[in-house]
């Protein structure tokens, strides 16, 4: 049996419910033609994100199960501890946002063909400049060398991509990430779906109703309005 798949516009008024979403491909909701910040941020709020290729009209997914990381569970492995300890890297916060969304969509180890196309691009960085989008920045010397860059509804951060240029980059990225998040109480980090980085990681995969519980969690958690301020990242917790 098939099911229609509805098509969201920018008079579409909402998202259809998250049962709604296919089981294959996994978690496809909707089709649409609208990108606006305003319709991702709505969507994050749900839940829900775009992920679509050139050529192809917005799709918007919500999967089941979904990807997370449990920030007291992260694993970091001896290497990495190693890397972090020696302050190999100065880690900054919103310093360089569209730098990182741009070494994400062509990031030097990607073999596949990038997902973060020009529309994405454009809308992302609008919703950095609206306070909404936010970036991780790693640098060896002046050069920025890995990073990562998401979306934030209060405390809920959902992480969309990530580089790395020189090795463990992207890990100490996602470590830094955890730490800022974990300043705040927040207990979790949206990784979306999992893959064999990710799970290298500590991340794990919930069924839909429990990932929708703790993202309303993290929602209630409202950070001080200086929280995403453009700074140097200081490691505290991980580091020891």
């Amino acid at each position: 049996m098939t099911r229609a798949i509805p098509w969201l516009s920018s008079n579409s008024s909402t998202f259809p419910a998250l049962s709604k979403a296919l089981i294959e491909p996994n978690g496809l909701l909707a089709f649409g033609d609208d990108l606006s910040p305003a319709r991702i941020f709505q969507a994050y709020q749900l839940g829900i994100f775009p992920w679509f290729s050139e050529g192809d009209p917005v799709m918007w997914w919500s999967p089941n199960p979904r990807a997370i990381i449990n920030i007291s569970a992260l694993k970091i492995n001896k290497t990495l501890h190693k890397v972090l300890k020696r302050r190999t890297f100065t880690v900054t916060l919103n310093k360089s946002f569209e730098q990182v969304i741009e070494l994400c969509a062509d990031a030097p180890f990607r073999v596949e063909e990038t997902w973060i196309v020009s529309p994405m691009l454009a809308a992302y960085k609008k919703l950095h400049l609206q306070g909404k989008a936010h970036s991780i920045e790693v640098w060896q010397d002046d050069e920025l060398v890995g990073g990562l860059y998401g979306v934030a509804v209060n405390g809920y951060f959902s992480g969309e991509s990530m580089f790395y240029k020189q090795s463990n980059a992207s890990k100490v990225a996602l470590v830094y990430l955890a730490q800022l998040l974990k300043s705040i109480n927040v207990e979790m980090i949206d990784c979306q779906m999992l893959n064999p980085f990710l799970a290298s990681m500590g991340c794990v995969e919930i069924n839909r109703e429990s990932f929708i519980t703790q993202q309303s969690i993290a929602k209630t958690i409202v950070p001080q309005e200086n929280f995403w301020q453009p700074r140097r990242l200081n490691l505290t917790y991980y580091s020891n």
